[in-house]
């Protein structure tokens, strides 16, 4: 039996460790066009100005890569094996326990697009990985690899939430597999209820300025809004909050990428260490982490630290 290109692609991005790979056909976001507009018409989407350029671009694939005609994407599991030891201490986002997932993901894509171009058919393309005008959940979705939640955030059937989402962006023709057209939320508000900033608005809405992972990773004044800052039950970056009530979650499982798994001494800092991290021992800890995003001032800020 003759295996198809589509299911070679999927075989060698399983081989490369990610979770799921799907396809969908590259064509104009048509039906996200009024969403991003109501997003940022109410202005929720913060400080994130980006949000307000290259709106053609999130809507049209082929403005990112010319003759584009499929969008392949990829999951990648990052629920982690172990937690924080020290209770009392600052909350770190599971994401951001290991490497920096920008530069893990985009470089298997980059293998993937290499496979394909030597051992498929040549092609031409782009990699994003959450870090370009691309609406990754939206293509995952059309992909068929899950449904978006009431907590905005992409949910698989058999793994939950906590995946990281890419894209290869090329100009070849490849089948697409059927979109995930169901949603398994139901009646269920354990995200909305959970959220301690009433950042997620029903009908699966987020209200960036109350978010506490926008307030803790993407905010770039001094203070944190008044109102965030005293909710935010002692995370320092991230917010994982809304998935860890997440009934979907019950399926998460430990993944096995090596870049992903933290340090011991990240995992056993106590609420003492993190309230005396030096900038010295914060470049060391985090040089290859998503936390440098933030810079030390950041994080001495999110603890409230004076």
């Amino acid at each position: 039996m003759t295996i198809s290109t589509e299911d070679i692609i999927k075989q060698k991005a399983q081989d490369l460790g990610f979770l799921h790979c799907g396809i969908s056909r590259a064509e104009r976001l048509d039906e996200f066009a009024p969403i991003l507009t109501n997003y940022i018409e109410e202005n929720r989407n913060a400080g994130l100005d980006y949000m307000e350029r290259n709106i053609e671009k999130r809507l049209d694939p082929s403005k990112l890569v010319e003759g584009c005609k499929a969008v392949i994407s990829v999951l990648i599991n990052y629920y982690p094996s172990q937690s924080q030891s020290d209770s009392e201490a600052p909350v770190l986002s599971k994401y951001a326990y290991g490497k920096d997932y920008h530069s893990v993901v985009k470089d298997k894509l980059f293998e993937l697009m290499k496979f394909i171009n030597e051992e498929v058919t040549k092609c031409s393309g782009r990699a994003f990985v959450d870090s370009a005008p691309v609406v990754d959940k939206l293509w995952a979705q059309r992909s068929g690899l899950g449904w978006i939640g009431k907590n905005t955030l992409l949910i698989t059937p058999n793994h939950g939430s906590f995946v990281f989402i890419g894209e290869l962006l090329v100009d070849i023709e490849l089948k697409p597999d059927h979109p995930y057209t169901q949603n398994h939320c139901g009646t269920c508000t354990k995200c909305i209820d959970a959220c301690p900033t009433n950042a997620l608005i029903e009908g699966g809405k987020l209200d960036t300025r109350k978010c506490i992972s926008y307030q803790t990773t993407a905010n770039n004044s001094n203070t944190i809004d008044e109102n965030v800052r005293d909710n935010m039950q002692n995370r320092v970056f991230g917010c994982d909050i809304c998935q860890d009530v997440c009934p979907w979650n019950t399926k998460a499982t430990a993944h096995s990428i090596e870049e992903f798994e933290p340090s011991p001494e990240l995992m056993q800092m106590s609420k003492n260490d993190w309230h005396s991290l030096s900038e010295e021992k914060f470049s060391e800890l985090f040089r290859h982490s998503a936390v440098k995003r933030t810079k030390h001032n950041g994080l001495i800020r999110n603890m409230g630290v004076k």
